[in-house]
């Protein structure tokens, strides 16, 4: 009888740790979260599919997705470039540094740090409408919180202006060109840039062909050959400007668009607000997330703000709700602390890679890249270098005309200068990519710049 009596005390203590401890794992790892006194439903199964692909390992060089490639029904990774195998973990050492694109994937290991504060779970009914419910398509709570943005940074003036959402800044571009352009289809309004310039603004003039609106060009070039007090000119100001960095101004006396995707503190001094009549802004070049596709304009003129708006309605019937959502809670983020922990992280990331950038440069006389000047930071209250996203290089060899085939022959991926309508003795390297890809890119650089004794032909 005595055994069977420690027989069931056993199973019941047993059982009881048993129980323990499937409690313990509920709490912490599933049911036992609450919201409002209710345990979490349907939201846990997203977020325990989120976590468990973020914690598949790619060695450090790239990254799984739930939206990602899928091999035997599991998410596998996807590689960054010069990477392999099925982690990640074989670099191929013949690749070249591509340092083409302006994929601002270094800001990446801050949103890893603020993985709790960023994240968004979207329930399968969100936003379903087309509208939200006062009738309009762009979040009241969004537009407050990049109003909150730009007062903490200083970088520009929204009180009593409008503001209007884009699928980027790219579509921003073309919609404020529309809004300024003539009416008068047989006299369109002429679109200009000074060179250097975005290769989109010429692009996007052409490709849309309007009869209201037609490219030109340069606008030193347009100045010289044209007399501006009677013609009806839109002027893009890229400031700071792609590829060069330099804080531009305008050049001729006309309508003008702003361009301000890199106007932020990681990439140069904020000497005080922008206070314009169009400024466009995109989340691209602030946060990094390229991919959500988010831009804003900042537009003083009401008939102007309603052209603008009625293009994107007409284009789109407004943004996505889902990436309005999502920009909500990384702009929510961007403002905690006044904004010092994420232009902290960032400005540092930049200016790191410009000193490591620029010692390797000043030993060569072959390559040279732009002047960056120091200007007072309202935002850091301080005094400091810009840190571009690009350098702009140039190759100061007489017979190297062709820069971009120079930095090839060295296995480095740039953009040739005539894609800025300048001279191709001169090449934008990116600067904002991976962490990899700047190592690699400054490994070639050096490489590049030691051969300067010996023969052109050693490359």
């Amino acid at each position: 009888m005595g055994k069977t009596k420690k027989y069931c005390y056993g199973l019941c203590f047993l059982i009881s740790i048993a129980i323990n401890i499937l409690f313990t794992i509920n709490l912490y790892l599933g049911g036992g979260q609450e919201i409002s006194g209710r345990p979490l439903t349907w939201s846990e199964k997203a977020a325990a599919e989120a976590e468990g692909v973020a914690a598949i390992s790619c060695s450090g060089h790239g990254r799984a997705y739930v939206d990602g490639i899928v091999s035997d029904g599991k998410p596998v990774c996807e590689c960054y470039d010069c990477y392999g195998g099925t982690d990640c973990s074989e670099l191929s050492p013949g690749c070249a540094a591509d340092a083409d694109s302006g994929d601002p994937i270094f800001l990446e290991p801050f949103w890893m740090q603020h993985a709790t504060e960023s994240a968004v779970v979207i329930s399968g009914w969100h936003r379903m409408s087309y509208r939200y419910a006062d009738y309009t398509t762009m979040s009241t709570q969004l537009e407050t919180y990049i109003r909150k943005l730009h007062s903490v940074v200083g970088n520009a003036v929204t009180e009593g202006r409008y503001l209007v959402f884009g699928i980027g800044s790219t579509q921003l571009l073309n919609a404020a060109v529309y809004a300024l352009s003539s009416e008068n289809s047989s006299s369109p309004s002429n679109v200009l840039a000074s060179v250097p310039f975005y290769p989109m603004y010429k692009a996007q003039t052409a490709f849309f062909n309007s009869e209201s609106f037609q490219f030109e060009g340069d606008t030193n070039s347009w100045q010289l050959n044209n007399s501006t007090n009677n013609m009806d000119v839109i002027e893009f100001v890229t400031s700071p400007n792609n590829p060069d960095g330099e804080l531009k101004k305008p050049v001729l006396g006309g309508k003008t668009i702003y361009d301000h995707a890199y106007f932020w503190p990681h990439f140069t001094p904020i000497p005080g607000p922008s206070d314009h009549d169009v400024m466009i802004f995109t989340l691209s070049k602030l946060t990094g997330h390229a991919g959500t596709r988010f831009g804003w304009a900042i537009i003083k003129d009401k008939d102007i703000y309603e052209k603008v708006l009625n293009y994107i309605s007409f284009a789109d019937l407004g943004i996505s709700k889902d990436t309005q959502l999502r920009v909500l809670k990384l702009l929510k983020v961007a403002i905690e602390g006044d904004g010092k922990p994420l232009f902290r992280f960032s400005y540092k990331k930049m200016s790191d890679r410009w000193d490591r950038l620029t010692s390797v440069m000043s030993k060569s006389t072959r390559f040279s890249i732009q002047q960056r000047h120091p200007l007072h930071c309202n935002f850091f209250n301080e005094t400091r270098l810009p840190s571009p996203a690009y350098a702009w290089v140039k190759c100061e060899r007489e017979e190297e005309y062709d820069c971009g085939a120079v930095l090839e022959a060295g296995k480095i991926i740039g953009r040739t200068g005539s894609s800025f309508s300048a001279e191709d003795r001169y090449t934008r390297l990116s600067l904002i990519k991976s962490q990899d890809d700047f190592e690699l890119l400054l490994q070639r650089l050096t490489v590049l710049v030691s051969l300067e004794n010996g023969s052109i032909k050693t490359m």
